[in-house]
């Protein structure tokens, strides 16, 4: 547990340290030791919120903080207004994939649940607007998250299915897996 605080717009378009170009909206992290490519669950301790991060970078180099997150997943934690927030970190083994080609598949998530019940409502409801909705479970040391996702064929079609979900009031992610 510890402190997370996010970086964006200053650092978008320019190389990590990993030698990947920094995509502010794209849900990665820098962390101090974390080998480039792990796979963290960040939750944060003041709302319940969570986000899968990659670590593609090193940092935060201010004293008293352990990860400095992406704005896009600062956004699905809710940590953008108050800049940091109090996290605990769940590194999460054999990776984050879910079917398809490494690097390919684009996913919009519109929600993440500890109540699998409440996952697949959301599921039925996006099935009448969405083709390729799917619960997957991710399961953490903390907990089990039951995650509804829509399939996209690109990153533009990704696009356009968060805007979608976005006007129907749900918190879409873009998640390239």
């Amino acid at each position: 547990m510890g402190i997370a605080s996010w970086y964006g717009e200053d650092f978008h378009g320019r190389p990590t340290s990993s030698r990947e170009i920094y995509d502010m909206n794209d849900m990665t992290a820098a962390h101090r030791t974390l080998p480039f490519g792990t796979h963290v669950m960040v939750t944060n301790l003041d709302n319940g919120r969570s986000a899968v991060v990659r670590i593609n970078d090193r940092g935060p180099f201010v004293k008293g903080r352990i990860i400095d997150v992406s704005y896009a997943a600062a956004r699905v934690l809710g940590m953008i207004g108050p800049g940091t927030a109090r996290v605990r970190l769940d590194v999460l083994a054999g990776g984050f994939r879910e079917g398809g080609a490494p690097g390919k598949a684009h996913w919009v998530q519109a929600g993440a649940f500890t109540v699998q019940e409440n996952a697949y409502e959301l599921m039925r409801r996006l099935e009448k607007v969405f083709p390729g909705v799917r619960v997957s479970a991710l399961r953490t040391p903390a907990a089990t998250y039951y995650r509804v996702r829509v399939r996209a064929t690109d990153r533009k079609s990704a696009e356009r299915i968060a805007g979608r979900l976005a006007e129907m009031g749900l918190p879409a992610v873009i998640v390239k897996d």
